[in-house]
């Protein structure tokens, strides 16, 4: 069986981009997918408090961090650390791996939202995620989600 590896993303932001002044689109994969490895209430909780850990550490700002069965989608950006991206999340992952033990797929997608796109729109979609699967009728009921203001985020656009 030849099993190809996968390329490494390039997660370079150009230098005429401030990354702390961006919102990025995040998808974290499980290495073994269609196997439940996140949405359990246990996992779930532990997940959350590193989140909001690194919230708390000024590392990231989760807008939304929702968990799905075999990998997660996020709304976030970067206050100044003097950490790039792929290091914050990197690391995140690591930890989460040695002490979660969650089975994390190398690498991360990312997609920093442009002027022209809707922040509020992009929430809807990672919130219908569970409805769009057929988890859940509807996004609220859905308890897997992380904001970091505590309720769903109000963007302007």
């Amino acid at each position: 069986m030849d099993v190809r590896e996968r390329k490494s993303l390039p997660h370079d932001v150009p230098l005429w981009v401030d990354p702390h002044r961006e919102i990025y689109f995040i998808t974290i994969n499980c290495r073994e997918r269609d196997h439940n490895q996140l949405a359990r209430p246990e996992i779930a909780v532990r997940l959350f408090e590193t989140i909001r850990h690194r919230q708390e550490k000024f590392l990231w700002w989760p807008y939304v961090f929702l968990l799905m069965p075999d990998h997660l989608h996020a709304l976030i950006s970067f206050p100044p650390s003097g950490k790039p991206l792929q290091t914050i999340v990197s690391q995140w992952k690591e930890w989460t791996a040695k002490e979660l033990g969650v089975g994390w797929q190398r690498d991360f997608f990312e997609h920093r939202l442009r002027h022209d796109e809707s922040h509020r729109q992009r929430a809807d979609y990672i919130l219908e995620n569970p409805v769009r699967k057929k988890l859940v009728a509807h996004p609220e009921d859905w308890p897997f989600v992380y904001f970091a203001a505590g309720e769903r985020p109000q963007f302007d656009r």
